[in-house]
């Protein structure tokens, strides 16, 4: 095996953006406008700290890095924000049962997700507020929601009244008239609608308890994000993010308790919510039995093939998780690997791999710019690694394999697949992909017996070529 060569990062020269990003709330694209020109405050829904966290909180986390490390990429100050709930009936119930205090519980669980994270390869956020370290702002944010009519207190308890809050609704896109009282909705009897939702609630035996002007108690769920998101970020932000899961209640009552609060709007320009992970065509719930512990990846050293294949669907969409993808994407990290390890020999350039690096560096970021499309920017890094490899393979054309190269980095970094902490399984890529090329060209003369038998006798091999719209991919089994 060859070493993998670590070709300096050049300056990739990006088409003018064109950044145009779907939001959930006008369910339209929309051309990015930030508040501040060249400034970006993001806010994202993180973790509640009550269990070990499970691969659809990676997936997550991916997804927002990746939106995050483009728009730094495009030349954006990026502020990020990643909220912890840290306190909870969950969390309150573990620690009971584990026999210690919440704190102890939240410490050790944030401590563990901020290790997975970095395995992960995310860039730390700016800033990971907590809601026990933000009660004061909790408690002035409640205190002017009650002083304008938007909330009331109720025997120690603190309610929004939902009602007056006109445009309640708008993000899930329901009449505030057609919602009744069910499973989402807590009903109580001090409650004056049974829309109304908690911004405090008067503590119960053996709770941890903070100080209030209503009681001593502890806030509600939603009201959270939105005193961190105002404190740390100043209130309106560019982009508001978590997953589609999300959508209802939680931010439909942050917007309408932050928008009440602020006396402004929008909240947030742009509110993007990822799709849920799949499992074996269910949704991946605690309560199905059917969870994987992101734990559970990162010891089979799988943090990079995870995010590839995370990244291989459109992050809107439901993404599916097996071992066969898994599988599927270690063999295109092969192909990645042997396309930055590849020796340069020769000084000649090679036309056509010098026009394929100005086209994939096109193709990304058209893709990216079309609301982060990672699948075809993925698709656009595989046609260079794939030409890299054809072109590596002659041994002539050396000055073009190293610039090539290291455009091939530097796209990689945007979408931090970091490629030192995968393990090679196949020398043979390069060689895989120069015979793709050749069943290529025998297809387009139509020379299909030929094209056929190459296919037949990689297969018996154990390389299987798959023919999509994107290209041929090819897995070892």
């Amino acid at each position: 095996m060859s070493e993998t060569i670590a070709p300096a990062a050049p300056t990739v020269a990006a088409p003018p953006s064109n950044l145009q990003i779907y939001s959930t709330l006008t369910r339209t694209k929309e051309p990015f406008v930030t508040i501040e020109p060249g400034k970006v405050r993001m806010y994202v829904c993180g973790v509640t700290v009550y269990d070990d966290a499970h691969i659809g909180h990676g997936m997550s986390a991916i997804i927002f890095d990746v939106i995050r490390r483009y728009l730094t990429h495009r030349g954006y100050e990026v502020n990020f924000a990643r909220n912890f709930t840290d306190i909870d009936d969950k969390i309150i119930d573990r620690a009971n049962r584990e026999g210690i205090s919440s704190d102890e519980l939240t410490n050790r669980l944030i401590a563990e997700w901020n290790d997975e994270i970095a395995q992960l390869n995310i860039i730390p956020a700016t800033v990971t507020p907590r809601a026990t370290t933000e009660i004061p702002e909790i408690i002035r944010m409640i205190t002017g929601l009650i002083a304008k009519g938007h909330a009331y207190e109720s025997n120690g308890d603190v309610y929004f009244r939902v009602r007056t809050f006109e445009d309640y609704g708008k993000l899930s896109h329901r009449n505030i008239d057609e919602l009744v009282s069910g499973s989402r909705i807590e009903v109580s009897e001090v409650k004056d609608d049974p829309l109304d939702f908690a911004l405090w609630k008067a503590a119960k035996p053996g709770e941890p308890m903070w100080e209030s002007p209503w009681s001593w108690g502890r806030p509600g769920w939603h009201i959270e994000c939105s005193a961190m998101c105002t404190h740390h970020l100043g209130g309106v932000v560019d982009i508001h993010g978590g997953g589609s899961d999300l959508i209802f209640p939680h931010h439909e009552n942050e917007i309408a308790q932050s928008e009440a609060f602020l006396g402004e709007e929008p909240y947030a320009r742009y509110w993007l919510h990822n799709g849920m992970l799949r499992l074996n065509g269910e949704k991946m719930s605690k309560s199905l039995g059917n969870v994987v512990w992101l734990k559970d990846i990162l010891k089979r050293d799988l943090a990079t093939a995870f995010r590839v294949m995370v990244l291989q669907s459109h992050y809107r969409q439901p993404v599916t998780f097996s071992e066969e993808a898994l599988t599927a994407a270690e063999n295109g990290l092969d192909r990645l690997r042997a396309a930055l390890s590849a020796i340069p020999a020769g000084a000649d350039r090679d036309a056509d791999l010098d026009a394929r690096v100005e086209s994939s560096v096109t193709d990304f970021h058209v893709a990216m710019d079309d609301d982060f499309d990672t699948a075809g920017a993925l698709a656009a890094i595989f046609e260079l690694a794939r030409a890299i490899n054809r072109v590596a393979a002659t041994g002539i054309s050396g000055a073009s394999v190293t610039d090539a190269q290291a455009t091939l980095q530097t796209l990689l970094d945007v979408l931090g697949i970091d490629l030192s902490t995968t393990t090679q399984h196949t020398d043979a890529a390069p060689f895989i992909d120069l015979l793709i090329d050749i069943r290529k060209d025998l297809r387009a003369a139509r020379q299909f017996a030929l094209s056929d038998a190459i296919r037949d006798r990689l297969a018996d091999l154990g390389v299987t070529l798959e023919d999509t719209a994107t290209g041929t991919i090819w897995k070892t089994s």
